[in-house]
């Protein structure tokens, strides 16, 4: 349903931009009808300025990402509404997505003005009423609230419910229970996979490793901008291969174990592990094999994908 191909970030940085700095680099992978994959990596890695590029908030620097089979870069003027009718995000701090001095179902009524300016009040009512029991919210509860008056799990619930008034099929999350409360986000986590048995495709953006591992089928790895490892979740989680997704593993805290046994495997498997590195074994840099034709990534096993080992760099030194 959507792919993205060798998709790159690049910023300008420096006195007059003369510096170029890679937010994103070659990254390709997809996310199917009714599948929840998740973007693992931690803060600076390049996971939101991935979900912008889906988005359309900010433009592609070098690849290409696709909306069954559309271009998502060269969608332009009136293209641009008809693609939001399809692909949506919800963001990690859902107050910022509401204007205080406006009630927070304001953002239906926008909804109805964009899309369905045609449809009558009662009608109209019908379908606000619909979308919020679909994500357990009691509309005399939430209707004619203001923001401050809702929690934080409600104004995000809020904030799905409007993507539903749509003909969605796609849906970035980006980091959108970081800031509930625990007894919040397992009914947040349900929602999502309640949305993803009815085939919306979903990209689920987190640093929370557990999170990931609960809600997702296939996992992608992301440090310093670069996919690192990629695969089904069960195999990414049970047989780590590179050596910072199982430095990410093993930082997860485990109350049957000391730290200081963490932390000495922690130092075991982030070092430079070039020597062994799978990539350079499977594409030496003898190989002749060259940009944009080099591959960023090698088979480990059926749906499981490493990268290059050279932590120091976050990228295959391959000529």
């Amino acid at each position: 349903m959507l792919s993205l191909n060798r998709v790159s970030k690049f910023y300008k940085v420096g006195i007059f931009g003369g510096k170029e700095l890679a937010a994103v680099r070659d990254v390709s992978f997809d996310v199917n009808e009714g599948e929840v994959v998740s973007l693992i990596g931690e803060s600076g890695s390049g996971k939101t300025t991935i979900g912008k590029m889906i988005l359309k908030l900010i433009e592609i620097s070098r690849g290409s990402i696709t909306c069954e089979g559309m271009d998502v870069a060269t969608i332009r003027g009136g293209s641009v509404k008809s693609y939001y009718r399809h692909v949506q995000g919800v963001f990690q701090d859902p107050f910022s997505s509401y204007n205080p001095i406006f009630k927070a179902d304001r953002v239906f009524s926008m909804i109805r003005s964009e899309y369905f300016p045609d449809t009558a009040r009662s009608e109209w009512s019908d379908k606000i009423d619909g979308v919020l029991r679909a994500v357990s919210l009691e509309p005399d509860q939430v209707l004619n609230k203001y923001p401050h008056q809702l929690s934080g799990g409600q104004l995000q619930r809020l904030l799905v419910a409007r993507a539903l008034l749509l003909d969605l099929k796609f849906l970035v999350a980006d980091e959108i229970i970081s800031m509930l409360d625990a007894s919040t986000r397992i009914d947040v986590l349900n929602l999502l996979a309640e949305l993803k048995g009815r085939g919306m495709g979903i990209l689920f953006i987190t640093h929370d490793l557990s999170l990931g591992n609960y809600i997702s089928e296939k996992t992608v790895i992301l440090r310093r901008g670069v996919v690192v490892e990629m695969g089904a979740t069960d195999k990414v989680f049970g047989n780590p291969t590179h050596p910072y997704t199982k430095v990410l593993i093993s930082s997860v805290p485990q109350l049957h174990r000391k730290w200081a046994d963490i932390e000495a495997e922690i130092k075991a498997h982030g070092g430079d592990d070039s020597g062994s590195c799978l990539f350079h074994q499977a594409y030496p840099p003898t190989a002749g094999v060259s940009a944009p034709d080099a591959p960023t990534l090698v088979k480990v096993e059926d749906d499981h994908f490493v990268g290059c080992f050279d932590l120091g760099q976050g990228i295959c030194q391959v000529a």
